[in-house]
């Protein structure tokens, strides 16, 4: 089990390029003390070079700090998180209202924005705020809070109150993961709270999430896979699940 933890960690920061201590720890559910040792041990084996509050892959320079890990991430499957964004982009129309979440894929959706009068949109993501900015002329609102730095986003009483105030006719939301029995499931107790909040702001509820997200059960419980209208994902989610979810009610796109 040890050994088998140790290469996905390995695949895991060859594929992302670098990792934080605290992301591996929630992705696979032991201590952060269990992942330094790993980390110390992998380096070790020349398989990756530890850095301050995490780990790169080899070949890789500069110091690990918070937002760029949230931009290493956004690497991983992006091309599938293009396709899903440009496609959950023609479910907004001129005038609306949407709230998008702090997820790699909301900050890839910003970029098919550009061009729709009238737009205004909700996010606790400063990411996904600046790419808004940049790509478009819309109203935005960003709620305050407490701000994480792994997620660049912020969480807490006060983004949640907020939200509580505010009726949204359209949510995108990403997953850490999904399937059928748990439903919607995420790494932290703050981040599946303001997940939970955006749900009851919103009319509808689009889940962004490629298919890697579907099967694995994250730590915290989000919401019901009933909570959710319409899923868009890629090619890569298998017929029988999609047939699954459409039998709820779901509507399923995959591109």
């Amino acid at each position: 089990m040890i050994l088998q933890r140790r290469n996905q960690i390995v695949a895991w920061v060859q594929e992302a390029g670098a990792a934080r201590v605290s992301e591996l720890a929630e992705r696979f559910q032991v201590s952060e003390v269990t992942i330094r040792n790993d980390l110390e041990e992998l380096e070790k084996a020349g398989a990756l070079i530890r850095d301050r509050g995490g780990a790169l892959a080899p070949g890789k320079r500069r110091t690990l700090t918070a937002l760029p890990a949230v931009e290493e991430r956004a690497r991983i499957r992006a091309e599938q998180k293009r396709r899903i964004a440009a496609a959950a982009a023609k479910r907004v129309q001129s005038g609306d209202t949407i709230l998008l979440d702090a997820g790699t894929t909301a900050v890839e959706m910003a970029a098919f924005l550009g061009g729709i009068p009238g737009l205004t949109v909700v996010t606790n993501a400063v990411n996904v705020a600046l790419e808004v900015a940049a790509r478009t002329d819309a109203r935005i609102v960003l709620l305050g809070g407490n701000f994480s730095r792994d997620a660049a986003s912020t969480l807490g009483a006060i983004a949640e109150h907020t939200l509580a105030e505010l009726r949204v006719p359209k949510v995108f939301l990403g997953t850490q993961a999904f399937d059928l029995e748990n439903g919607l499931t995420d790494t932290t107790h703050e981040i599946a709270q303001i997940k939970r909040a955006m749900i009851r702001s919103a009319g509808r509820v689009y889940l962004l999430a490629d298919s890697s997200k579907f099967g694995p059960v994250g730590f915290i419980k989000v919401a019901l896979i009933e909570a959710v209208h319409e899923l868009i994902s890629d090619t890569g989610l298998p017929d029988e699940t999609a047939h699954a979810l459409e039998h709820l009610g779901i509507r399923v796109e995959r591109v």
